[in-house]
């Protein structure tokens, strides 16, 4: 047995479980972990917050369905990713986030930067424990893995001591750890088949983790074979084609009312991947708590407890979506398809009429960027944003064909887009990549230009500047109408910051302009940024702020 130091140890076991890109920003407590570093094929990003290194993780724990891994230093590092732990857990995203710890012979005295990392995640991650032993890192890190990725998948945190990362031990070379499979039985695949079958007015609700490009191929054969409309769940529009026929839309926040009263009229409902939370399901107001669906939902989600968590189902999968996905096509030779065509014609119409541009009373109208940048740029590029009423049009405006195509917090997270942008170029550098923010969000992770140019991710950060933190305001004019309250904001100049980065920077005051815009920066060889100056009064797609 090789004879090394618990950081090389760690860095094995890593290595050994396919990492080969770490998230961080140094600390002290780790420096040893950063040296073993230098031997391995893995890559460090050095991020300049922790909390944009945190999300960078969890996108590209997204964007490959292995747990993304952040390193960050003990109590300050640790309590400033804790936002990007948050989104990974609501999120349903496997992550690893690595935290150096003060000497074990100085735990529980309130050393310097001294956290309890298992009491301070207790409510976001799905583990959070403390390797003390150098002889079985490559035991405990492969148990991470397994906690992140079995079940419904999210976060752990691992707490490293730091005498712990120099101690010398002897330990067997690390395997890779082999990921429980997640399938439904034959016969549970033939009893959904057969009342996909008898539904006359079925709606397919997609969301959730475990999606694959053969998983979601494998959605529209079942989509098409059936004559079965296909719904995505919050921020999930990716996992269908928004161009296809048979796409219904995104139940989500700004819901098109006729989604809305299809998956109420509904006679069948099969939910593949999605937990049914708040934004999903309108506030839990789509149907009645808890049965309001009972005797029409088919719920499939790899995490057991999800499943009855608000609604009560008719039938209940403990699966992974993808892979029910695969096994239903394998399956399905339907019948009855003709008797849904009007029904998911009616879908189709409804979504189409849903995604035109919609007037505004300023010089920019985000709906008609986003339909345009979808026609040209939707069957290639990854789109990302964070929270605010900026992503309302991106949402509804913006027609995903490309997978994976989107990275979107449905923990609402605001400074997710930039950092979250930067992962998904490092991860796919042959694709366009536009980070889609609000001047309030953007301002929560712009230190992350700096990462970007430093790695060489060349991103498109699109800057929406409207002066307000959009959404909170829309919600202050609506319940305490003429008080404003905390919600201007005065701002920088966007382009002359980029550019200080060492950017390619542009600014747009007209619609018209954004297209020429886009098209320069994303052939600039660099990352750049567009700074578009929006209307607050254009507060939200069809809502204007009052006076």
């Amino acid at each position: 047995m090789p004879l090394r130091t618990g950081a090389q140890h760690l860095i094995d076991a890593l290595a050994a479980q396919g990492v080969d890109r770490i998230f961080g920003v140094p600390g002290e407590s780790y420096l040893a972990a950063l040296d073993a570093l230098l031997d391995s094929g893995i890559a460090f990003i050095t991020c300049r917050h922790e909390a944009g290194a945190a999300n960078m993780a969890e996108a590209d724990g997204k964007l490959t369905g292995r747990p993304g891994v952040c390193f960050v230093t003990r109590g300050p590092g640790a309590t400033q990713a804790a936002v990007g732990v948050h989104t990974a857990f609501q999120d349903s995203t496997p992550m690893l986030l690595l935290v150096g710890q003060v000497r074990r012979e100085d735990e529980g005295r309130e050393a310097f930067q001294e956290l309890d990392y298992a009491q301070a995640f207790a409510g976001i991650a799905k583990a959070a424990f403390e390797i003390r032993d150098p002889a079985r890192v490559a035991e405990q890190i492969m148990r991470a893995f397994a906690l992140a990725l079995h079940g419904r998948p999210g976060p752990v945190v691992v707490g490293l001591p730091e005498d712990m990362l120099t101690e010398v031990a002897e330990a067997p070379a690390p395997r890779a750890f082999t990921r429980a499979r997640s399938e439904p039985g034959a016969d549970t695949v033939r009893e959904i088949v057969a009342r996909l079958d008898a539904a006359e007015r079925p709606v397919i609700l997609a969301g959730g983790p475990g999606w694959s490009a053969a998983a979601r191929a494998a959605l529209q054969t079942i989509a098409v074979r059936g004559n079965y409309p296909v719904a995505t769940s919050f921020r999930a529009k990716h996992l269908f084609d928004n161009t296809h026929s048979h796409y219904a839309g995104e139940a989500g926040i700004g819901v098109n009312p006729a989604l809305r009263d299809a998956l109420r009229e509904a006679d069948l409902i099969l939910a593949l991947g999605p937990r049914l939370g708040e934004m999903t399901t309108q506030s839990y107001d789509l149907f009645e708590v808890p049965g309001g669906a009972a005797d029409r939902l088919i719920h499939v989600h790899p995490g057991g407890e999800e499943l009855g968590r608000v609604y009560h189902p008719d039938m209940a999968v403990t699966a992974s979506p993808g892979a029910a996905a695969l096994a239903l096509a394998e399956a399905l030779k339907t019948s009855n398809a003709a008797s849904r065509e009007a029904w998911v014609k009616a879908r189709r119409a409804a979504y189409e009429a849903w995604v035109q541009p919609v007037a505004v009373t300023g010089a920019v109208n985000p709906s008609e960027i986003w339909r345009a940048v979808s026609a040209k740029l939707g069957d290639q590029a990854i789109m990302t944003n964070g929270a605010g009423n900026f992503a309302a049009w991106l949402h509804r405006f913006f027609d995903h064909s490309a997978f994976p195509g989107q990275l979107a917090p449905t923990s609402g997270a605001m400074g997710y887009g930039l950092p979250a942008a930067i992962a998904a170029k490092l991860r796919h550098p042959e694709r366009p990549v536009i980070a889609v923010c609000g001047d309030g969000d953007f301002l929560m992770a712009a230190p992350e230009l700096a990462t970007a140019v430093q790695h060489g991710a060349n991103i498109v950060a699109c800057v929406f500047d409207n002066g307000v933190y959009g959404t909170i305001r829309m919600h202050q004019d609506r319940d305490y109408p003429g008080r404003v309250s905390g919600t201007d904001l005065v701002n920088p100049d966007f382009k002359a910051l980029a550019q200080s980065f060492g950017m390619a920077a542009f600014y747009v005051e007209t619609t018209d302009a954004f297209a020429p815009a886009l098209d320069a920066a994303l052939a600039a060889g660099r990352p750049a940024l567009i700074h578009v100056r929006q209307s607050p009064y254009d507060i939200a797609p069809g809502k204007r702020l009052s006076d």
